[in-house]
């Protein structure tokens, strides 16, 4: 058993370096898609709750393609199947916009049901008073709607984290990558994936802490405030 960890006294001063810098990579790629997955499935919910037809439909029919297309079958169509037409993207930002836009699909519905939990009472009321509709979406409805969406968002984020992983198929030089590389030039492959996957875990179990408190206050708050 000692063996197997000596294994990593020995080679981390040449793996860390590496790992290291995979790591940030990880870090920029979820942080990016993310932000792009949210701007995106905001604007998507808001169309989809649109009173204009065209709007909601072309909406709904991206949310729909988005769950059902898998994130991997996009990464391959915007690094790949766009070369033809001659547009050559980076793999970085090709992982950024590939997952981005995937995740937007889910993210949409979270920020739709989280908008349509609030009473349609607010809204009208923000009308009645002479607030425009922005204003009263931007005031009352979203602030309102973020305390019950961001749980699932935080979710969200955990998953897009684990889905860094795939930009490796794309040469994305982020942590799966660099541990598939270190082991094919070592030849410890488990070494390598179980140090991967135990990094993984060490980056989304804080955020996992973090949603489980915030749902949890959310819970407590809700009785607080029931009658």
């Amino acid at each position: 058993m000692m063996e197997f960890f000596t294994v990593y006294t020995d080679n981390w001063a040449e793996w860390w370096p590496q790992i290291q810098s995979a790591i940030w990579v990880t870090v920029q790629l979820t942080v990016w898609s993310f932000a792009l997955a949210v701007t995106v499935g905001m604007l998507l919910a808001i169309g989809k709750l649109s009173k204009v037809r065209i709007i909601r439909v072309f909406c709904a029919g991206y949310v729909e393609i988005a769950r059902g297309v898998p994130a991997l079958a996009v990464l391959f169509l915007l690094y790949y199947g766009l070369v033809p037409v001659g547009i050559v993207l980076d793999a970085f930002v090709a992982g950024i916009i590939g997952l981005g836009l995937s995740a937007a699909g889910y993210i949409a519905e979270v920020f739709r049901a989280g908008i349509e939990a609030i009473h349609k009472g607010q809204r009208e009321a923000a009308l009645s008073v002479g607030m425009t509709p922005i204003k009263s979406f931007r005031y009352i409805i979203l602030p309102q709607a973020i305390r019950i969406i961001l749980p699932p968002l935080l979710n969200m984020l955990i998953i897009l984290l684990k889905d860094t992983s795939i930009c490796s198929l794309i040469s994305t030089p982020e942590l799966m990558l660099r541990a598939k590389d270190l082991a094919m030039m070592s030849f410890l492959p488990m070494h390598l994936f179980l140090l991967a996957g135990a990094l993984y875990f060490m980056m989304s179990w804080p955020l996992s802490i973090m949603t489980r408190r915030i749902e949890l206050r959310m819970r407590q708050s809700a009785k607080t405030l029931t009658p």
